[in-house]
């Protein structure tokens, strides 16, 4: 097992991986925040399939927090990070500090419209704009031929996407299923933050999400009977604060009434203190 090399200045990564390129080697890119479970072990090694030379990036982004988030105790164990990526094969950890990634005076940001309005959107204001900065800059830094992303994120990933179309980035976006803990929890890092009962309860979000699917599978096509069932099971553990239960259609992440083609059920619930997301398919054709 081979400790990855760690670089934490953007002349030096882009050094390397322009002397990559120029060997004919593809790189891999797997944006993180750190603090890393086997979901995103599982990024790393779609990744290996996808190109010689894997580079994970360890950056707690400040701009995609709000003044009232949870940014300063983001939870964060670099040593344990670096056990896991060298378990998962990684070559390169990209790890800066914030002023490496945002320069004094910096002022240049980007917004994708369409894709980052609504949804999470709508209760973190300029958090795609923050993601989709990090994310441009650290393609420019890293130069991947291919970046991996979970889709338990999956308006994060509809806002990569469009943004690496919109401005022509030469780079595979990858989507991978959602990992999941035994009892259906799908793995982030803030799990970490769920106290006793919240994390007893939390599997509530895809049993309501699996139940919809379920419907479907029935013939249900109404999504408002869809979202009334995801409410009823999550409300029934516990006492949640439900954000938001919505589909959409997958691609354009329009809003959806009926379900006539391939869409995504996306939530957002309080567990206490901790706020989870999720997604699940719902497909007609397959349900």
């Amino acid at each position: 097992m081979t400790k990855p090399r760690v670089v934490k200045t953007v002349s030096r990564m882009q050094s390397i991986s322009r002397d990559a390129k120029r060997a004919g080697k593809k790189i891999a890119c797997v944006p993180t925040m750190g603090y890393l479970h086997d979901g995103h072990l599982a990024l790393v090694r779609a990744a290996k399939k996808l190109g010689d030379i894997v580079v994970a990036t360890i950056f707690v982004n400040p701009t995609q927090f709000g003044p009232k988030e949870d940014l300063a105790r983001y939870p964060r164990d670099f040593r344990g990070d670096m056990a896991k990526l060298a378990s998962a094969g990684t070559d390169y950890v990209y790890y800066p500090a914030a002023s490496e990634m945002y320069p004094e005076n910096y002022q240049t940001y980007i917004n994708v419209e369409k894709a980052s309005r609504g949804l999470c959107a709508a209760f973190r204001p300029g958090h795609f704009r923050g993601v989709a900065t990090v994310v441009a800059k650290l393609f420019n830094i890293v130069q991947p031929d291919a970046a991996v992303f979970g889709n338990k994120d999956f308006q994060q990933l509809k806002v990569i996407a469009q943004m690496v179309k919109d401005l022509n980035f030469p780079i595979r976006i990858v989507g991978l299923e959602t990992v999941r803990e035994k009892d259906g929890l799908a793995m982030s890092s803030r799990n970490a933050y769920l106290s006793g009962e919240d994390r007893r309860n939390a599997p509530s979000l895809s049993r309501a999400l699996f139940a919809a699917r379920k419907m479907v599978g029935q013939g249900e096509r109404n999504a408002a009977k869809l979202i009334k069932k995801a409410r009823a099971v999550i409300r029934a553990v516990g006492s949640p604060r439900i954000e938001y239960i919505e589909v959409r259609d997958c691609e354009t992440l329009e809003p959806v009434s009926r379900i006539e083609k391939p869409c995504q059920m996306l939530l957002a619930v309080w567990q206490g203190k901790t706020r989870l997301i999720d997604n699940i398919r719902l497909n007609p054709k397959r349900s």
